[in-house]
Order: structure tokens, then C-alpha cells, then sequence
């Protein structure tokens, strides 16, 4: 039942368990150079203008039209509408009692949370957990590739960016109803693109954090790959793990603070 649940067909399920018993779920170790910056850094300021001029402004509206309640339950629905892809990695990567779990909330939250409006099922201990193509393809033992920064999509590398075609195209309910039918207007996207506001919402928050940043686009470089990092190891990343992520010496490191007091004292100076 959870292939048909997730629409994976069972000689897919089989297919990824030859491959993951091949390659013993082997997590190939995070990389921490950057060769495309000079291409990714200009897709990140055509993104940070898009985003100025268009996304920014619709998620502070639906903010300001909404209250916290409403904006938690739409998020509670996009949550359980997109829980099929978690279920069917989990399958993927061989985590058999993770997928069951996920099946389980995503059927109690569909039924008794009318739809996924709400979460009943995080009160019966069924807590909710993000899994996706890319992180399978990391327990499979694929590399991580490129830092990779994609016109409208942001942050991503060679490996994660193929969970978006996977993903969408065979666990997403929102993706496969999109690309099935053809409504005016083209409304089979609203939802999806109502899901991309919600997210955008969420981050206006964590703006602030941006105010003292010296160097943005490492900053949302660094902050992708530790969520990542804390995605793949279920938020026990081992060290090694993390510093292998940060890869910087000390050389480095003093070279990175020193840049960012000679900003933080630009910025005051002007100030004053």
C-alpha cells in the first residue's frame, strides 16, 4: 500500500533497494569548495533583485492579510500535501519504520486534520521528518558535487538538484496534479505557487539576521549546506562531518574576520 500511497511502482521500489544494498548506504562526505562562484554569485544577485521587486513584496502581503493561525494552518496542509515525497525516500533509503511512521501521519493528519489543516498526529507522537531524492542520493553514496545557485530556484548542488525533477515528477501530489491537468488560467499551479509564498513568509523573519553579514551569498551558501548537512544526518551530524563541511584553516578564518570588522566599522562610521 505505501507505493501506491506515494506512487512509487514496486519495480522502482526494487530497482533503488538493488542499488541501495549495493552501495551500503555509504554517505559520501560533504565537499567545501566553491569552483562555479563566480557564476553562481551572479545567479544570486539576479535572484536578490527578483526577489526585491516581486517575492518579497507578495509574502509580506499575505503576511499582513493573515493571521498566525492561518498561516500556521496553510503551512500544516503543505506539510501533509508533501509528505508522500518524505514516505517515499524513506522507502528509497531502506528506512522502512521511518516510512511507516510517515504513512501513518500522513493518513491521521488527511482524515482526523481534515485534510492536513491540522497536525493531530504530532500530539500522538508522530513528529514530522523531511526527507527528499537528494539525501537519498547521499546515502547511496553519491557525491555532493558543485555549490550550485539556479535563476529562481537559489541555493542547490550538482547532486540536490535532481531531487526537484524526481521529486516533483513522481511523489509530489501538487507536481503530478499540475502536470496532468490544464485549467484556465493555468490554476493547477496555484497551490504550488501558494506553497512558494508560505516559504517566503517564513523567512522574513530571518532577515535581520542578514543586516551584519559582510558577504551575503556566503552566508546563504554556508546556511544551505548545514541545513543539508543536518537533513542527511537527522540532525546529528557527526563533527568530522561538520568540520570537513567548513573547511577553512586558520589562515582563513583570520582573513574572513578581519573582513568583517573592516565592514561592521564601515557601517558605523556611516552611521554617524
Amino acid at each position: 500500500m505505501l507505493h501506491k500511497t506515494c506512487g512509487l511502482r514496486p519495480r522502482h521500489l526494487l530497482f533503488a533497494l538493488s542499488i541501495l544494498a549495493l552501495t551500503g548506504c555509504a554517505i559520501s562526505k560533504p565537499r567545501t569548495d566553491d569552483p562555479w562562484e563566480p557564476f553562481n554569485r551572479k545567479i544570486y544577485s539576479f535572484n536578490d533583485k527578483m526577489d526585491k521587486a516581486v517575492i518579497r513584496p507578495v509574502a509580506v502581503t499575505y503576511r499582513k492579510l493573515t493571521t498566525p493561525n492561518a498561516r500556521r494552518v496553510f503551512s500544516n496542509f503543505f506539510a501533509n500535501a508533501r509528505m508522500p515525497i518524505s514516505i517515499a525516500n524513506d522507502l528509497l533509503q531502506g528506512d522502512i519504520k521511518d516510512a511507516l511512521k510517515g504513512s501513518g501521519r500522513f493518513v491521521i493528519n488527511t482524515t482526523a486534520g481534515f485534510l492536513g489543516f491540522f497536525d493531530p498526529a504530532s500530539q500522538m507522537r508522530l513528529p514530522p521528518r523531511e526527507t527528499d531524492f537528494g539525501v537519498t542520493l547521499t546515502k547511496w553514496g553519491v557525491g555532493e558535487g558543485p555549490y550550485l545557485v539556479l535563476p529562481f530556484i537559489g541555493s542547490t548542488t550538482a547532486r540536490d538538484v535532481w531531487r526537484m525533477p524526481v521529486d516533483g515528477y513522481f511523489f509530489d501530489p501538487m507536481s503530478r496534479y499540475a502536470n496532468r491537468h490544464d485549467h484556465p488560467y493555468k490554476q493547477q499551479h496555484w497551490p504550488s505557487m501558494f506553497f512558494l509564498v508560505t516559504l517566503r513568509e517564513t523567512g522574513l523573519d530571518a532577515e535581520s539576521l542578514l543586516a551584519g553579514t559582510y558577504d551575503p551569498y556566503v552566508f546563504y551558501r554556508d546556511a544551505y549546506r548545514q541545513r543539508r548537512l543536518y537533513l542527511i544526518y537527522d540532525g546529528e551530524p557527526p563533527f568530522d562531518a561538520i568540520e570537513h563541511m567548513q573547511g577553512i584553516d586558520d589562515d582563513d578564518l583570520d582573513r574572513l574576520l578581519d573582513e568583517q570588522r573592516e565592514y561592521e566599522d564601515a557601517k558605523a562610521k556611516g552611521r554617524e
